[in-house]
């Protein structure tokens, strides 16, 4: 097909084009017949330019027009012009183009819903037609940013000697947390590929083969229950240096994100981030990704068990459990029907219950108040540092549990109080780091790994794996942004003999550790450096820089919850050829 190329996109033109012979081409997003003239918007992905048609002076073009519709593709040729009513919402919105010829490049059906950011249609609809959906602005403008975030990944980690290096996608199958997606061979029967979880294994026998910094943005694949904000496969930046410590690599990765905001959002980073161990991540705040952006810290109480006659209190104390609470100030009016709201909330958490006490017109409400002596409310107001009209809200329970109750809470009230309305604008950065090493599965009735079985204990707690695993902490490391998680790593195992009491402590017998890790041990006997590294989530990245709450905005061909790709239709039966070829048979339930 013959046609007029574009001279200028539908996002470039300026008052100072103003007088110039321009072609244009793109997508019909309006056409208005307003009688004495015709408007219409042609959009690309870099904007949106209005056209004009004099229905008196250009009578054919005006007839012609009356074809065009929503979502057609045409070029048009014209003459920039200052606009008699600009429009200062767009950058374009001074000017406009008086054509004098256009041509329709393809026709188009009308769309099952507008091509408009603000549009309400629900995500399954869009989901389908997602290359009609791509045709938004919002999100046209979210893999712009995602775009951006690739180009700072390359250039900062080329600037710190960073090598890019590309690992197999078909790798061995070493289940140990999530799922595996299988791949089958069709020429070795009945054996397997596996895509990659994370190119953890490889990325550390690079270290191992001298390659002393590598990074590389890749897909990982986890077959594993899904959730708003995650996929099946995701994509991760990940990096490994050689010959480091935790400070060294945390140092790198500052860097980075200081860069990646100022580029993106002109946004100052204040480095070095916070760190913040583990336990007072959770003690504080109730996560192990705590969100800083606001206070409403967590105050343990576990000492009133001895002063009152409360009986939660001291049977939970008795039991080794943990009694704290949180101040959620101002919600001291709050009726029986929110508290019974936030009680249920609680119980998604684990909780039996949920105590609260009011403070409001001088008074003290509360169904424990009989329990409690004027001594404990005292105890209580200073501890929490009440103030007229306060909650407070009690959880006794194991100090896991009665934690992660109260983080689940501080949540819940900072998004019923418009907290984080007041702090979506901010940006919050720190590290969680000396996790546990390990955490106790009561059903397979073993240890599990609390990040992975590669990671190294502190090096104090080494003697710990010998007589109170439970007790040893990880060099392992958790950046923090806004309460969410968007990397983590750890300085790993370098040391044969400590790699292989690590499987030990997992439960894995010597057989399994050498079908599975034989070669990673193999690789661990001949001079490995000390290393760790990292990977970072570039989806979630890309969610923070844009402000979406949703995941599937920043992925171009994104699943469903359950794992569907509604546009294309996959997962999808194979037929019997392909299936005979893999020399696999379906048994059906």
């Amino acid at each position: 097909m013959s046609f007029p190329r574009r001279s200028n996109t539908c996002g470039e033109l300026r008052p100072e084009n103003s007088g110039e012979k321009v072609v244009l081409n793109g997508w019909i997003s309006t056409v208005r017949d307003m009688g004495g003239l015709i408007f219409i918007d042609l959009r690309d992905r870099y904007g949106i330019t209005q056209l004009v048609i004099h229905p008196e002076l250009q009578p054919e073009l005006a007839a012609r027009s009356k074809e065009l519709k929503q979502e057609f593709v045409i070029w048009a040729k014209g003459t920039a012009r200052m606009r008699e009513n600009p429009n200062q919402r767009i950058p374009t919105g001074l000017i406009e183009i008086l054509i004098d010829e256009f041509g329709i490049l393809n026709t188009a059906e009308l769309p099952p819903f507008e091509i408009s950011d603000d549009i309400e249609t629900n995500e399954e609809l869009r989901l389908k037609y997602r290359y009609l959906d791509l045709r938004r602005p919002i999100l046209q403008k979210n893999f712009i940013v995602r775009n951006n975030v690739y180009q700072v990944v390359h250039s900062y980690f080329a600037d710190q000697n960073f090598l890019e290096i590309e690992t197999p996608v078909l790798m061995k199958s070493t289940p140990e947390g999530a799922r595996d997606y299988l791949v089958p061979s069709r020429i070795h029967k009945g054996k397997f590929y596996a895509l990659p979880q994370s190119p953890q294994l490889y990325k550390q026998i690079l270290m191992m083969s001298g390659f002393d910094r590598y990074m590389q943005i890749v897909k990982c694949f986890r077959d594993e229950d899904l959730r708003s904000d995650r996929q099946p496969e995701f994509t991760q930046i990940d990096v490994e240096m050689s010959f480091v410590d935790r400070e060294d690599l945390q140092t790198v990765i500052e860097g980075f994100f200081a860069r990646l905001w100022k580029e993106q959002l002109g946004v100052q980073i204040q480095t070095p981030f916070l760190r913040m161990s583990y336990h007072d991540a959770m003690e504080n705040y109730g996560s192990d990704k705590p969100d800083l952006r606001f206070e409403m810290k967590i105050k343990t109480i576990s000492e009133i068990a001895d002063k009152t006659e409360f009986k939660v209190f001291s049977d939970t104390a008795e039991a080794g459990g943990t009694i704290a609470l949180i101040n959620a100030k101002g919600c001291g009016n709050y009726s029986r029907k929110q508290l019974d709201e936030l009680t249920e909330f609680a119980k998604k958490y684990g909780a039996k219950g949920l105590s609260w006490i009011k403070f409001v017109d001088g008074q003290v409400n509360s169904p424990i108040a009989k329990f409690l002596s004027e001594e404990n409310i005292a105890y209580l107001r200073s501890t929490a540092e009440v103030e007229e009209g306060d909650l407070l809200l009690i959880a006794a329970d194991a100090w896991t549990r009665c934690y992660t109750i109260l983080g689940a809470l501080r949540l819940e009230i900072a998004r019923r109080t418009g907290i984080f309305e007041k702090v979506k604008n901010t940006y919050s950065f720190h590290w969680v780091v000396d996790f546990p090493m390990f955490e106790y599965d009561a059903e397979e009735n073993r240890y599990i790994a609390m990040h992975h079985p590669f990671t190294s204990p502190m090096d104090e707690d080494l003697h710990l794996l010998d007589s109170a695993p439970d007790k040893a902490r990880a060099k392992a490391y958790d950046i923090i942004l806004n309460g969410a998680e968007v990397g983590g790593g750890s300085i790993r195992i370098h040391s044969n003999d400590t790699q292989q009491k690590i499987f030990k402590l997992l439960g894995m017998s010597e057989e399994e550790t050498e079908l599975k890790f034989g070669f990673l041990l193999d690789a661990l006997k001949f001079g490995a450096p000390p290393h760790g590294g990292i990977a970072l989530g570039l989806d979630r990245i890309t969610m923070m820089l844009t402000g979406t709450d949703n995941i599937r905005d920043v992925i171009a061909f994104p699943k469903t919850t359950s794992g569907l790709s509604l546009m294309d239709g996959c997962p999808s039966l194979v037929d019997d050829k392909q299936l005979n070829e893999l020399h696999i048979n379906i048994v059906k339930d």
